[in-house]
């Protein structure tokens, strides 16, 4: 699937709001820098972001974590190894409604351009580690992250159809036990 660029930062995805930040990286000797939020570029570009809580996630070979679907915005960035990531359009008055985009993140090497993605309110993130060294990502959320709030729809939705490169990953409780999209949304099969 070719992604539409429009000589900017930005890259827009098949599903609205889902955005790519493909930003440039700055090496020298002592090693690299790369930003990944910088909210004059994002007011101008039309993404507005607004961080409460931000943590970093370290995630093992063979986990899958998701679908995760708070309803609040996101901007991620993983930092090391090598990430399948599936998104999944959980809005129920989106054209895109159950709707799924992937991408696969690779962080293997020093000093690699990293790519941020911002995920909208709404949209179901997930993410898988492919290769034996573990992935550490940086995330920031728009509102503070609270158990209660949590929300999620099954990693392996037949109605989704995601193709996961890994066979008998390791899960979560709380992720083996997320509902199907059909069964929070029933009237969307109808």
């Amino acid at each position: 699937m070719k992604l539409e660029n429009k000589k900017s930062v930005f890259i827009e995805t098949p599903i609205p709001g889902l955005v790519i930040i493909n930003k440039p990286i700055y090496v020298d000797e002592r090693g690299s820098l790369q930003e990944f939020l910088k909210n004059s570029e994002f007011k101008r570009e039309g993404h507005l972001f607004h961080g409460e809580h931000a943590a970093i996630s370290c995630s093992l070979p063979g986990i899958i974590r998701g679908i995760h679907t708070e309803e609040w915005n996101k901007l991620i960035v993983p930092i090391t190894g090598k990430m399948f990531a599936a998104y999944a359009d959980t809005r129920i008055n989106s054209p895109t409604f159950g709707k799924v985009f992937t991408y696969e993140f690779d962080n293997t090497k020093p000093n690699t351009k990293r790519t941020a993605l911002i995920i909208p309110s709404g949209v179901g993130n997930s993410i898988c580690v492919v290769d034996d060294q573990p992935v550490y990502y940086v995330y920031l959320n728009s509102e503070e992250w609270e158990s209660s709030k949590a929300k999620g729809i099954a990693w392996d939705d037949p109605d989704l159809n995601i193709n996961w490169p890994v066979k008998d990953p390791i899960i979560s409780e709380r992720d083996k036990n997320n509902p199907r999209l059909r069964d929070v949304f029933p009237e969307k099969f109808k």
